[in-house]
């Protein structure tokens, strides 16, 4: 491997650096900039980018790349890894989905890749995604449901067959996986567009925030990097994979009504469901039943609101309308 410079990181093979992808600063003097850890093998091989926080409130890989420099050795790894613990660092400091002072591009990963001119998000998407074209092979996005949901483990994919190993490589937690045919707005879709793979990768949220939850989605999360790089030959060992894969298309699902939201007695995650079968109903302050959710289609929920009041319109399931599997 040949020396790799992201940002103001710049190291040699076999070795660990820090560093930051500089952006500007605010009025007050305080820079912001892009944390990254650079990990580059003493052996040839890729270069696999690991994203976290593109939304402020979902620090699930954060510490998925804190595990990954932990256990990572760079004598052994053959290629790079580049770790981004925390993308979009206004977000992140206000436990917010976007960087509050900028309404214009509140949402880093609908903006992507921004613009060298742009609202102040943009401009952060952009010096992201200028180092990730220049080093990155494949990119793995790490998400959640935030502050709002929690997520079950999924994989959105492009259109795309490098993109679809790159998920099937996530390991055997991942077996639901859907398609995003025309990703735009995010880095798998510039990935596309650049001739190299991404992936939109989903676990965590607000109720899984008690310390050994944290723990244990941040260990999910980092088993599958980790092996996505057995799969690639990066680090020594033998991969293992889903023995079923689900896939299809995500429905977002808003609520009919306002009151208290109350998913139904035995409802659980990616759990197959009947077309019309009932998700959750909606109650008003007395106790009244307003509305019911249903089912859309034949399919499994992998994601559902993690606040139990709820507004007309609010986001409250995210649900996988399925099509097969991806062994069909």
């Amino acid at each position: 491997m040949s020396t790799i410079r992201v940002g103001t990181a710049e190291v040699g093979p076999g070795d660990i650096a820090t560093g930051r992808i500089p952006v500007t600063h605010l009025a007050g003097g305080a820079a912001i900039d892009i944390p990254v850890i650079v990990i580059n093998g003493a052996k040839e091989g890729p270069c696999l980018w690991i994203d976290g926080v593109i939304h402020g409130d979902e620090p699930e890989g954060t510490l998925t790349c804190h595990i990954l420099r932990r256990e990572l050795d760079p004598q052994t790894l053959a290629g790079a890894v580049v770790l981004v613990p925390v993308m979009n660092t206004a977000a992140f400091e206000a436990s917010r989905r976007g960087n509050p002072l900028d309404t214009f591009s509140h949402d880093m990963n609908r903006v992507y890749p921004g613009r060298a001119d742009g609202y102040l998000s943009e401009r952060v998407a952009h010096a992201h995604k200028e180092c990730l074209v220049d080093v990155a092979d494949m990119n793995i996005a790490i998400h959640s449901g935030g502050e709002h949901s929690y997520l079950s483990a999924m994989i959105f994919v492009a259109d795309d067959p490098g993109s679809q190993e790159l998920a099937r490589a996530m390991g055997e937690a991942f077996s639901l996986v859907l398609t995003t045919p025309r990703p735009k707005g995010n880095p798998m879709g510039v990935m596309l567009e650049a001739g190299k793979h991404g992936i939109t990768v989903e676990l965590g949220g607000r109720s899984a925030t008690s310390p050994e939850a944290f723990r244990e989605v941040g260990r999910v999360l980092a088993d599958g990097a980790l092996n996505v790089m057995r799969h690639y030959n990066m680090i020594p060992g033998q991969p293992r994979y889903a023995a079923t894969r689900h896939k299809g298309e995500q429905e977002a699902l808003l609520a009919p009504a306002s009151g208290l939201f109350l998913p139904e007695p035995g409802v659980g995650f990616q759990q197959p469901m009947d077309k019309g079968a009932t998700i959750a109903r909606i109650y008003d302050v007395y106790g009244d039943e307003l509305a019911a959710l249903t089912a859309p289609a034949n399919g499994m929920i992998f994601g559902l609101r993690a606040l139990p009041s709820v507004m007309t319109g609010d986001w409250c399931c995210f649900y996988a309308k399925l099509d097969g599997t991806w062994d069909d």
